[in-house]
């Protein structure tokens, strides 16, 4: 965007951990994000819901990078133009993503995960064969306690249950000092018990942490207590507390209705 108007922008989105405002992307004529508009303080959660093609992916993939809008502003941390930056910057920022499905290193332990998550370029041999610093190692046990997994530090991140590879990929996130987590489902396929302690690992991190959670379980969502966002092809559809919004007919029309 012309600098003059990233100014602009930048004067209104002081203060902002995430600033998005006119945001549209296109794809072969399908508009998936119209218009979009969503903006976070520091420290808040935010879940987003939506039906499927709602624009939910899309627009996680504009904040990191891997999509350019075609049209619209999308800061972090008030004045950085994300338009600008490729996936590695953004990522080097302190911007996170986690997937639906875990991305974990099975054949790895749960403490080397986190080593190398923290390693950044240096590679996976290099970073086994390092020798650990103290500040690093005590890091790691302080993110190992963070997501429940202190006792499961030397077992194969493979042998590890569904949940807990969710919360050893959040951890690989909290070790690279990440100050947007963006959460894909990040219950999905978890039992009752699991699910319960996500929301409570993820309202430990709210406040110390900007986090973006999309997600489809209700219950889930009630857990957290954050403020909702609901898309809708493309753009905001309403937004406000869980109750608000399920209130709302025509949030019931195309999405909690079906």
């Amino acid at each position: 965007m012309p600098d003059a108007v990233l100014s602009i922008a930048s004067q209104v989105a002081a203060g902002t951990a995430l600033y998005l405002d006119g945001v549209s992307v296109s794809f072969d004529g399908f508009r998936a994000l119209n218009n979009l508009a969503l903006v976070l303080a520091p420290g808040e959660m935010r879940s987003i819901i939506g039906p499927n093609g709602a624009g939910k992916t899309t627009m996680m993939d504009v904040i990191t990078g891997k999509t350019r809008p075609d049209t619209g502003d999308v800061l972090f941390d008030g004045t950085v133009d994300l338009t600008k930056l490729d996936e590695a910057a953004i990522a080097t920022l302190g911007i996170g993503r986690k997937f639906q499905k875990p991305t974990v290193f099975e054949t790895l332990s749960v403490w080397d995960n986190l080593d190398l998550a923290a390693s950044g370029p240096r590679g996976l041999w290099p970073t086994l064969t390092a020798r650990r610093t103290k500040s690093l190692a005590e890091r790691i046990e302080a993110v190992l306690v963070e997501v429940g997994l202190t006792d499961r530090r030397h077992i194969l991140a493979g042998s590890l249950s569904h949940g807990q590879k969710q919360w050893l990929e959040i951890g690989m996130l909290l070790i690279q000092d990440g100050r947007l987590l963006l959460l894909d489902e990040p219950v999905a396929g978890m039992t009752d018990s699991e699910t319960e302690a996500t929301a409570a690992l993820l309202l430990r991190l709210a406040g110390h942490h900007t986090i973006v959670v999309v997600e489809h379980d209700m219950t889930f969502v009630r857990a957290l207590g954050a403020r909702v966002t609901v898309l809708h092809e493309g753009s905001v559809l309403a937004e406000g507390t869980l109750d608000a919004v399920q209130a709302d007919q025509r949030v019931v029309e195309v999405y909690l209705g079906r």
